[in-house]
């Protein structure tokens, strides 16, 4: 069973209100690590010094590339996971020492969402509206990208149910309560006016006369000292205006409370025909620059998310520092918090490879130590003040280099609008700008995974699609204000969607033995055993202390999924660099029922012409026709591994739930 460590060690007994320390094994981690580099390194240089085969070198230089490829990822994948933190916080409203309740910040909740059925993102919006936040500091937006009836219909009947809730009552009843207090001193302060006038006469009047009456030098001290709180006027007359003009509005802002009290609201831009409108990006955008949005910090959610209440209480800590000289807290420079993800809809065995304790732990845990953990777009909380001023400096560059797009100001202001992945892009132009970044690893919600092998290639190539677009339109390598170790983590995430490429070399390099006996590699004997197996081996030992604590299964499914997806990542690769049109979509948050095959026809042909490789070898063993045995039967295993991680991909295009499900 995998948990964060959050949950696991949610004591509070540690000073401060955050513990940050090294994950547990991340010594050992480190050491294999050390030896696992050097090992692959002599391996490599063994490859391109001594095992070169001239005679094929077709085949021979696209392996060695392939292995280089692989090799330089590998290292890149390892200082990733060199400084992996966990961190331990306590709740908000648990702080030491305490953030009184009327300085807690304002929070936005946005549920973004497009087509999905009404039932789920109502589903998203009543878990949002039973967060453990004080109700007047909380809003939940649905961000209407689809501009439904149908689900502005419903927002309207939640908001209302949400109004009769009985927390909201007793809050309104608190308000109604303050209001009618207001209004009884105001009409006392109205009462007093005929009265104050005439003692400020007296006073006036009679000053001399009485000066020494130990009453009247009361009254003239009271009066002298009631004239000089602020702010100060000349006569009582006057000090009793300026109350009324406070008490009024005062009561103003109790009604504007009361008005204010409903907390679920509904947003749908305008989407002008023959304009970009930049998909989530521009609607997340448009919510921050032309609806009536205002918090202080802003969580957004994708549309079939369902929240745990504690989800504020439990992120807000980070962006706060207590001031041992001020004697107050202070905002810091955390631009936002990011939790992990998972799903509640998963079929046995995870068929899809949705599970993504390995992205979701080691990986973030490692990028939260280089402060470069990755916004993924939901389950997240980021600081307004961040988000609108670095989207709106990127604005003001390419308004600088085109005029024309002032228009799209509301719409590219904000969340990046370059990628159809804007949630990395995002994330890297706030690192670039100096805001800090936290990976809190504790599950507080959990969302509907694509339950169908289309539905998850769409979502595949979109991530995919996007990351490169990032790579060409704002590389990191060259993006200024990030950090050495920042530029690494972002372009080592983009570098491993080149993968297909490396995968098709290592995939075919059997099959063409088989049929050919065509070798890249001039030994395979002793020399190649000697340099090859320490260097497999150490590199399974160091992704296993990396990975400590994921079930060795789910290690597996991404594994499979990592090379079985090689002909999504090479159409990726393709799509961006040739500038074909590239499009948003939405992922379904139904299951698209039907069989996919055709949809992983070249892992099937790699798969049916490995096997038929395989028996053309064992025909020619059978007939004593077979020149290199064990050649053969090295590829035999070779590519029987192949088979067992393309398998995931096939099974699952013919994968069906349950009857009963």
């Amino acid at each position: 069973m995998v948990t964060s460590n959050s949950v696991l060690e949610n004591s509070t007994n540690f000073s401060g209100n955050i513990r940050t320390r090294l994950k547990k094994r991340t010594l050992l981690f480190r050491y294999l690590a050390e030896i696992n580099l050097i090992f692959g390194a002599w391996y490599l240089y063994w490859r391109i010094t001594h095992s070169v085969n001239f005679d094929a070198l077709w085949l021979a230089i696209p392996l060695l590339l392939a292995e280089i490829y692989s090799y330089f990822g590998g290292v890149m994948f390892t200082i990733g996971l060199w400084r992996p933190v966990e961190r331990q916080v306590k709740s908000f409203d648990k702080m030491t020492p305490p953030l009184p309740k009327e300085q807690w910040p304002t929070v936005d909740v946005f549920v973004t969402c497009y087509n999905e059925p009404i039932d789920i993102v109502e589903a998203t919006a009543k878990s949002a509206l039973a967060l453990d936040y004080p109700p007047t500091k909380l809003r939940v937006y649905v961000l209407d990208d689809g501009n439904s009836n149908a689900m502005r219909a419903m927002t309207e009947k939640l908001s209302l149910e949400d109004l009769q809730s009985p927390l909201l009552q007793r809050e309104a009843e608190r308000i109604d309560g303050e209001r009618e207090g207001l209004v009884e001193r105001l009409q006392e302060l109205d009462n007093l006016l005929p009265d104050v006038q005439a003692a400020e006469q007296f006073l006036q009047a009679y000053s001399d006369d009485y000066s020494k009456h130990t009453v009247v030098q009361f009254l003239q001290s009271l009066r002298q000292y009631v004239l000089g709180i602020p702010p100060k006027s000349q006569n009582l007359k006057e000090r009793l205006k300026l109350e009324r003009q406070l008490l009024e509005e005062a009561i103003y802002e109790k009604e504007v409370e009361l008005v204010e009290l409903s907390r679920l609201r509904y947003i749908a831009r305008p989407k002008p025909a023959g304009k970009p409108h930049h998909a989530k990006a521009g609607n997340i955008n448009y919510a921050l620059f032309e609806a009536d949005t205002s918090g202080e910090f802003v969580m957004t959610m994708d549309a079939d998310h369902i929240l745990e209440p504690h989800f504020i209480k439990r992120v807000l800590p980070y962006f706060y520092t207590y001031d041992l000289f001020k004697g107050k807290y202070e905002s810091n420079r955390v631009g936002f918090v990011q939790t992990p993800q998972d799903f509640y809809n998963l079929p046995q065995g995870d068929v899809f490879g949705h599970s993504a304790h390995l992205f979701y732990g080691p990986i973030l845990q490692g990028k939260d130590g280089m402060n470069a953990a990755f916004y993924t777009g939901t389950n997240a909380i980021i600081r307004r003040e961040a988000l609108v001023s670095v989207g709106l400096q990127h604005f003001s560059d390419d308004w600088a280099k085109d005029e024309n797009r002032l228009y799209e100001a509301e719409l590219i202001g904000g969340v990046s609008s370059i990628s159809i992945t804007e949630d990395m892009n995002t994330a890297m132009r706030l690192h670039s700008a100096g805001w800090k970044s936290v990976y809190h690893n504790e599950l507080m919600a959990k969302g509907l995974a694509p339950d169908d092998l289309s539905s998850t290639l769409k979502q595949r190539l979109r991530w995919s699609q996007g990351t490169i677009q990032v790579l060409l339109r704002e590389n990191p390598l060259t993006k200024p204000g990030l950090t050495f170790w920042q530029r690494l983590q972002y372009f080592q995430t983009m570098y491993s969607y080149f993968s297909g490429f490396a995968t098709l070399v290592f995939i075919v390099c059997p099959i063409i033995y088989f049929f050919t006996e065509t070798i890249p590699v001039k030994s395979y004997g002793s020399d190649f055993a000697i340099h090859f197996f320490p260097a497999f081996i150490l590199n399974r030992m160091t992704f296993l202390a990396a990975t400590w604590g994921i079930p060795a299964r789910e290690l597996w499914r991404s594994e499979q999924y990592a090379i079985a997806l090689f002909p999504l990542f090479i159409q990726a690769v393709v799509s961006v660099f040739t500038n074909r049109p590239i499009k948003f979509q939405v992922t379904p948050k139904q299951r698209q029922a039907g069989i996919y095959v055709r949809l992983v026809w070249p892992q099937l042909l790699i798969f049916g012409l490995t096997i038929l490789g395989m028996l053309w070898s064992l025909f020619h063993f059978a007939t004593g026709s077979l020149e290199y045995p064990w050649v053969h039967l090295l590829n035999a295993g070779w590519a029987i591994y192949n088979l067992s991680l393309l398998w995931s991909v096939i099974r699952a295009s013919m994968w069906q739930p349950p009857a009963d499900a």
